[in-house]
């Protein structure tokens, strides 16, 4: 599936809020769900799979039965990194900031050792798997805010899963569309596979 070919425009709104929603053990005060971490965790903080309630991700044929949701204010505790690599859109710099992936999958409780694999999903299903070690060695972050402003659902974001690769060499060598394969944005779902 190409990863430009959103949703249609009311499935997307229509699911976001949802999926946000889902789970009857999200506390009271939290705000919507951008990204839920599944798979070999130990934290989690809702239950399982709603297929009433998450449409998109059962849609998307993901099942669970335990999640770790993070809302925005989850995100923004954690510490932030940002990176500037020229984006293939249009050729330039931008300044990205959020926390890194692997701390955001470490305050899930996940994994993380040599074997485990990450499978990155953005809300049009596009999907990527990515080896811990890369997610590491990049430093992969999820990205929030872009030139100073959150992301917004319709652009990159309002999450995007993206490293700086003006500064991996084997990456920066490449022309720019090929540079960010592994870079879902739109990012809603990670699930943690270890062996």
């Amino acid at each position: 599936m190409n990863k430009r070919q959103f949703l249609g425009t009311a499935a997307v709104a229509g699911a976001l809020p949802l999926a946000a929603r889902a789970g009857s053990t999200v506390p009271a005060g939290r705000g919507p769900a951008l990204l839920t971490v599944t798979g070999a965790i130990a934290h989690p903080n809702r239950g399982p799979l709603d297929p009433v309630l998450d449409q998109m991700m059962h849609k998307q044929q993901l099942a669970f039965d335990k999640a770790h949701a993070f809302d925005h204010a989850a995100l923004l505790a954690l510490a932030p990194q940002t990176i500037r690599p020229t984006l293939e859109y249009d050729g330039k710099p931008h300044v990205l900031r959020g926390p890194l992936l692997v701390d955001v999958l470490g305050k899930a409780g996940a994994v993380l050792d040599d074997k485990t694999v990450l499978v990155l999903r953005a809300v049009d299903g596009y999907n990527v798997e990515l080896p811990l070690a890369q997610a590491r060695s990049r430093r992969f972050i999820v990205a929030t805010h872009i030139d100073g402003n959150p992301m917004g659902l319709g652009g990159l974001g309002p999450l995007w899963a993206v490293y700086d690769a003006d500064r991996v060499p084997e990456m920066a060598k490449l022309p720019l569309p090929q540079r960010f394969a592994a870079c879902p944005w739109a990012l809603y779902h990670v699930e943690v596979k270890a062996s």
